[in-house]
């Protein structure tokens, strides 16, 4: 049973923060190169301010990509609190079956806890089939485990089969009534990707809201306690939130990524303020814990590339050095009224409009049969390798607010997906409920007379698809891009005719 319980809220001055102060960070946030969709702020245990840029809102799942590692993590650590398992078992003994005849010297000292820090010592990782876990046991071991710092997805998700192993259960039925259910977290509305034999990805597959990503590192924050009532164990959580292996290689792959090079515990990360540390997903998904200001922040958004989502932690280390006291500050009601109105008015911003062209009455209706290359909308992931089903032939059936995308893949489904030419966003529902991501958000306009460019935001990630169709005849060239960081350009150009 789920006992989730709102936070208490406050205005800004009370806790010792400036609402002034607030809404700058917000301001500098919105005018760097990131897109933000969701900010949590919380001082001296109370909110003090909530805000997510429309389309995206506070109980509308979010793409997490590895901020899930430490959901993994902390299953892992429920376990040890459990007594279940111990941080220096080997793998090889709790994997005997996946593990080779002859183990390698370095692969016998591999232990959770190296799993944990990233400590493999590894210098490659395998990805997803069906005997992933052996994979992992069979990959060489070249150097001994802890003593080097490989950022390892599929290790992540290990931890989630070293749970499986020791109690039957899956990342997400392990955790609904240990975690989820306990610090109001919404098992239902949470979705995880998952590997070819069914464990759920904890490298990177979960999604989750802002405040459920808020409301996990509260409880390492508050040391593994939750309403009196201990989750975590207590060295466990010291553990967890300390350097426990150097991190300074990660300036060779990423060189832009300051904070990267601090150090990391368990499946977290050290931060540039002292005793700082935070949860982390590609794309700018932070959640940070500041234990000598006693204040929590979360952050949803689409930063592409290390270098914006560095410009984020800069940004947020900025206003956390104007926070110097922890005494109520004296009222102001000017500078909080407008942070509440520019709370109650964050938006991503409009899309362009230019819904003419002398084009769309030959085009509108047509059917078009993809006759070279592959026209996949985003749907993969590089961890476990799912592969959408990619676009035999569509039609672009306009009417007054836009057109109908209608469009049937190689496998014969069909989908009708409403583009707004307006200059708004069409909101479909996709698939079926129970998929990763449904809702889907489609805009277009007229670039020039024969050229149609298409953004699909799959809202529930930070992935926005771009379409540019160029017609000539009965012609057209697809340039498929988007924002992943994971994206992979197709090297023949997609072309398709007009059929009928």
């Amino acid at each position: 049973m789920n006992t989730r319980k709102p936070f208490e809220h406050a205005k800004p001055e009370e806790t010792g923060v400036s609402s002034k102060h607030i809404l700058e960070y917000i301001e500098e946030l919105e005018k760097s190169q990131t897109e933000m969709h969701g900010l949590m702020i919380m001082r001296h245990n109370r909110m003090i301010t909530e805000g997510w840029w429309t389309p995206y809102g506070p109980n509308l799942r979010h793409g997490l990509q590895s901020h899930t590692k430490t959901y993994a993590a902390t299953a892992v650590g429920i376990a040890y609190t459990e007594g279940l398992l111990k941080l220096d078992e080997r793998l090889i003994d709790i994997f005997p079956e996946e593990s080779p005849e002859d183990p390698s010297e370095n692969l016998k000292l591999l232990t959770v806890r190296d799993v944990l820090c990233m400590g493999c010592g590894m210098d490659t990782m395998p990805f997803n089939s069906e005997h992933w876990i052996r994979d992992f046991m069979h990959t060489p071991v070249n150097h001994k485990p802890g003593t080097t710092y490989m950022y390892n997805s599929t290790g992540s998700t290990m931890l989630g089969a070293i749970v499986r192993k020791k109690t039957g259960l899956g990342l997400h039925e392990y955790l609904t009534p240990r975690l989820f259910n306990k610090i109001g977290i919404d098992p239902d509305n949470l979705r995880w990707m998952c590997m070819a034999d069914g464990m759920e990805v904890g490298g990177g597959g979960l999604f989750a809201t802002t405040e459920d990503n808020f409301r996990l590192m509260k409880l390492y924050a508050d040391g593994g306690v939750w309403e009196g009532e201990r989750i975590l164990a207590e060295d466990y959580v010291r553990l967890a939130t300390t350097n426990q292996n150097d991190s300074a290689t990660e300036s060779i792959n990423n060189p832009e990524a300051s904070d990267n090079f601090l150090g990391y515990g368990f499946q977290i990360w050290m931060c540039k303020p002292e005793h700082a540390y935070r949860a982390d997903g590609a794309m700018g998904q932070f959640t940070i814990v500041l234990p000598d200001q006693d204040m929590e922040i979360a952050i949803t958004e689409t930063a592409v590339g290390a270098h914006w989502a560095q410009s984020t932690l800069d940004i947020t280390w900025r206003f956390i050095e104007k926070i110097t006291g922890s005494d109520p500050l004296p009222e102001d009601e000017e500078n909080y009224a407008k942070l509440c109105r520019k709370l109650q008015r964050l938006n991503i911003g409009n899309p362009a409009c230019q819904p003419f062209s002398s084009l769309t009455e030959k085009i509108s209706g047509k059917t078009w049969e993809v006759t070279n290359g592959t026209f996949t909308p985003f749907a993969g992931n590089f961890m476990t390798g799912l592969q959408a089903d990619g676009i035999a032939r569509f039609r672009l059936d306009f009417d007054n607010y836009g057109f109908v995308f209608d469009i049937t893949t190689k496998s014969g489904r069909n989908e009708k997906i409403r583009f707004s030419t307006a200059g708004t966003r069409f909101t479909n529902l996709l698939g079926k409920p129970e998929d990763l991501t449904q809702m889907y958000l489609g805009d277009a306009f007229w670039k020039e007379d024969n050229v149609l460019v298409m953004h699909g935001r799959w809202v529930e990630t930070c992935i926005q698809d771009t379409y540019t169709m160029t017609f000539e005849g009965d012609h057209v060239q697809v340039d498929a891009d988007n924002n992943s960081a994971w994206k992979f350009r197709e090297k023949e150009p997609i072309t398709a005719e007009m059929i009928g």
